[in-house]
């Protein structure tokens, strides 16, 4: 049976609610057939049911035609939720499913890196920073091959501050600022909204202003319910009254999913005051 996974700030229903922020924005269409049925959108982020943050817009470009490629690059083998499993393969396997059965549900293609959740973290340098760097080589090589013309990941902030949020959204960061790629032509961070935030210390842990958030999409209601379909799946990390609440408040939000582009200048300056 499907089963699921955690990824939000502060407590868990304040996740549940934050996750599905709705919706990012790329410009333009085709002139003929559907309107992006020749683009290509990558997300990459780190765990099974990461995906869910930004679910309504790919559930909306991929009804529109574009190709959808879903990375999640952890095993997630540390995100017992609600399963009752302990920590190890039997969870992996678990949320292999959960993170195939969402997928599908958004249209997406679904690719899984399988690497040691946190990255081996607990074994130290040794341990870690060798799988870390063989991280960034991986992702480079799946760019290069697949030619996506959007990339979409997780920002400083990480969504939820989770160590492994940062690392893989430095590491396509990284991955994107080392050349001038032909594609893709634009990588995003998904963000929180600032200003849509009561708490002070949620917004300084992580809010981004409005005023850098400029990719905003809307989605439809059919999207918004292939999103709650995607979640759904995901039964090993939430509760189903918590999904429902949920429902209820994306119905109730903006209807937007945010995005901060990665922006490189092409201007030099010799002065830090310029």
């Amino acid at each position: 049976m499907k089963r699921c996974a955690s990824f939000f700030p502060g407590n868990l229903l304040q996740r549940i609610l934050m996750a599905l922020l709705p919706v990012i924005a790329f410009s333009g269409c085709t002139s003929q057939g559907t309107p992006q049925e020749d683009k290509v959108i990558m997300t990459i982020f780190a765990h099974p049911d990461d995906e869910i943050t930004v679910a309504p817009i790919l559930s909306r470009y991929a009804r529109e035609g574009a190709k959808i490629y879903a990375v999640c690059v952890t095993d997630g083998r540390y995100g017992q939720g609600f399963s009752g499993l302990p920590a190890g393969d039997e969870l992996v396997a678990v949320r292999k499913e959960e993170f195939n059965c969402a997928t599908e549900k958004l249209g997406a293609e679904p690719i899984w890196l399988g690497y040691h959740d946190q990255l081996r973290l607990r074994e130290g340098y040794d341990g870690h920073v060798p799988l870390a760097q063989q991280l960034v080589r991986k992702v480079d090589s799946l760019i290069t091959a697949l030619q996506p013309d959007v990339l979409i990941t997780w920002g400083p902030d990480g969504g939820s501050n989770h160590m492994d949020h940062r690392l893989v959204g430095a590491t396509v960061t990284q991955v994107y600022a080392r050349q001038s790629w032909e594609k893709p032509k634009a990588l995003y961070f998904y963000a929180s909204p600032a200003q849509l935030m009561d708490n002070e210390d949620s917004k300084l842990l992580r809010g981004v202003d409005e005023k850098y958030l400029t990719t905003q999409v809307a989605y439809t209601d059919e999207d918004l319910e292939n999103a709650m379909q995607a979640l759904y799946c995901y039964e090993s990390q939430y509760q189903r009254e918590q999904m429902e609440s949920r429902r209820e408040y994306l119905e109730n939000f903006t209807r937007k999913v945010y995005l901060r582009p990665f922006v490189g200048s092409q201007d030099k300056k010799s002065d830090l005051f310029e």
